[in-house]
């Protein structure tokens, strides 16, 4: 069922809510998918939500509490008990989506929940999984997975595969491991129903399997299955046993978040917030990054201060100001831009940093003759200062030149510091580069105009 959410919608289920009408209520959400309810009780409050979500059965109520944003989940969480948590939702779960919504609960109520929980061994994943750093291979994968013993016959691989089948929604593929549960390779399906009852596991499966360590940071497990085409990636600790799987949707929520977070930083926004965050949170989150953008103002008046004298001996250079500051700013952000993908999408390549910069002074060195140029041309024939044409566009020239190579050794050098090298394509480098653009440009001023009057 495709259903527009629009504000007519919503309302006609309010009121439906608001009647207490069951069978209504359904009727609205119909074959509605998960992820399409959950974006209905984005739009509703928390009393209307839970009203409508105690009326799902459990399965589908599970994936819509999975589909929910965080902050939503979490004040829907808030307001239902742990034993309905635990008992009506958790158990529908897989491992690692019941992991990231008890890991959005109170410690007390996580507890709770946990003691509530029947299924022992499903618990104990659960736990397990809480164990590790959201971060990481650990905090993404799931525990389901089909796994036979290399010393199996095929007869009994098949009647094992059957009984962990039910416990795994898609089986992408039969991982093989030894009697320690060290994995060993995958067992492709077309293999084993080709094979004759007696042969053994040993002899039909693949040794060679792109495999993950818990703690192998979640964007590095991104980039693997995004440049080895992945659809699963299986989890070892650090001796090489088999602790779970990653599927693809849990690597798209990385890549979607990464983004997000990089974007953000981009901005100047030092924090994670959305748009139905209070006013005061979205204040704090742009505050940082706005204060030092004011500091750098206060720095960019005190070096036109600081050159005051040559404004009033050549006034017309003032009128270049703006020109020579968005310049700095614009090619420092380009620069800098390409940098912090390349390092994204791991494509620098074996690139030594030094060439990196020879390689950007050179596109610098071209971008910087043709707008120079044509900065030259135009004052050519529209100025009467032969001095001030050559002074801005040489200045231009090796502001370009600077900005280019600042926006390039910046987010290398955060990125080496480990600190996020997406901070270099915001406030930051606009800012610096506007500092120095404009130191360059009256000195270069006053160093011509000495020459040239």
């Amino acid at each position: 069922m495709n259903t527009e959410l629009t504000r007519e919608y919503v309302n006609e289920l309010r009121a439906i809510i608001d009647q207490r009408n069951d069978h209504a209520a359904l009727e609205m959400l119909g074959d509605m998918h998960p992820a399409d309810i959950a974006e209905v009780y984005g739009n509703l409050s928390i009393d209307e939500a839970k009203y409508l979500y105690l009326l799902l059965d459990p399965e589908k109520a599970s994936d819509v509490l999975v589909e929910l944003e965080e902050d939503d989940r979490e004040k829907f969480l808030e307001v239902l008990p742990p034993d309905v948590i635990a008992t009506q939702f958790i158990h529908h779960m897989d491992s690692d989506d019941a992991a990231d919504v008890i890991g959005d609960l109170t410690e007390e109520k996580k507890q709770e929940v946990l003691l509530h929980i029947d299924d022992v061994e499903q618990a104990g994943d659960i736990v397990d999984l809480l164990s590790y750093d959201e971060d990481t291979a650990g905090g993404l994968m799931a525990k389901e997975l089909i796994r036979v013993n290399v010393n199996w016959g095929v007869a009994t691989c098949i009647r094992e595969i059957r009984k962990q089948a039910k416990d795994v929604d898609e089986v992408y593929f039969i991982y093989v491991v030894n009697d320690e549960n060290v994995l060993l390779g995958i067992l492709s399906l077309k293999s084993l129903l080709l094979a004759s009852a007696s042969t053994k596991v040993r002899e039909l499966y693949e040794p060679e399997v792109r495999s993950v360590r818990t703690d192998t940071p979640s964007e590095e497990v991104a980039q693997i299955m995004e440049k080895y085409d992945l659809v699963v990636l299986p989890v070892t600790d650090s001796i090489g046993r088999l602790m779970g799987r990653i599927t693809i949707d849990d690597v798209v929520d990385v890549i979607r978040d990464e983004a997000e977070r990089d974007y953000q930083l981009a901005s100047g926004i030092t924090a994670d917030v959305e748009t139905t965050d209070s006013a005061a949170r979205l204040s704090r989150a742009r505050l940082p990054w706005l204060i030092i953008g004011l500091l750098g103002g206060i720095v960019v008046a005190a070096v036109i201060g600081r050159f005051e004298e040559d404004i009033q001996i050549n006034p017309e250079m003032a009128f270049f100001i703006p020109l020579i500051a968005a310049m700095a700013g614009n090619v420092g952000i380009q620069s800098s831009a390409i940098i912090v993908q390349g390092i994204a999408s791991n494509s620098l390549g074996l690139e030594s940093t030094f060439r990196k910069l020879v390689k950007e002074f050179m596109v610098a060195l071209l971008n910087g003759l043709i707008l120079s140029g044509l900065l030259f041309l135009y004052n050519f024939f529209f100025s009467d200062s032969l001095a001030l044409t050559l002074t801005v566009s040489a200045s231009l020239f090796v502001v370009i030149v600077f900005a280019a190579l600042f926006g390039t050794l910046i987010p290398l050098a955060l990125y080496r510091m480990k600190f996020d090298p997406a901070l270099a394509t915001g406030p930051f480098i606009t800012t610096m580069n506007d500092i120095m653009g404009l130191f360059i440009y009256f000195l270069m001023g006053r160093l011509l105009y000495a020459v040239f009057i």
